[in-house]
């Protein structure tokens, strides 16, 4: 998704693109979720809390990005509430904090997932321009389809009350 940006109060979408990609924030932390998501085919990127249970099976190069502190398979969890799957882990520096992106790609590059992981912000934004201005409060569905049509349908809406 790209925003435009008009002034320093508002966004407008340029374009949104849908994917079964999930981006979640660090308040989203369910193991058994994880799994589902991993086992359906799902990816996602969301970030661990600072006490969650990680144990390392193994590092990959984390690449020079200087932000990137490394790249690692975990399994994640207690002995007692293990994940089935295993992730991967990728700490990084935000401004002087330490972020412990987890995913379930492997295939993409840490920059990549800390790029997916910050990209959240452009999506709340675009979630923050669409009730304020298109008046959607909630989907109706949870389609690809469903949340189209309602968004489609909203903004036609909105230009047709604009043009008149």
């Amino acid at each position: 998704m790209h925003l435009v940006m008009m002034d320093k109060d508002t966004t407008y979408p340029d374009q949104l693109t849908m994917t079964p990609a999930k981006e979640h924030d660090r308040g989203y932390l369910d193991y058994e979720r994880f799994d589902r998501m991993t086992d359906d085919g799902y990816f996602f990127v969301s970030r661990l809390k600072k006490n969650a249970a990680t144990r390392e099976i193994c590092t990959f190069n984390a690449g020079e990005e200087k932000n990137i502190l490394s790249d690692k398979m975990v399994w994640i969890g207690t002995p007692q509430k293990l994940a089935e799957n295993v992730f991967r882990v990728v700490p990084e520096d935000g401004h002087g904090e330490v972020l412990r992106l987890i995913t379930n790609r492997f295939d993409i590059s840490p920059k990549e997932v800390s790029d997916i992981y910050r990209s959240r912000w452009e999506i709340e934004l675009f979630f923050k321009w669409l009730k304020q201005h298109v008046n959607i409060k909630t989907f109706y569905g949870e389609s690809e389809n469903a949340v189209k049509n309602q968004v489609y349908t909203a903004l036609t809406h909105c230009l047709h009350v604009f043009i008149q």
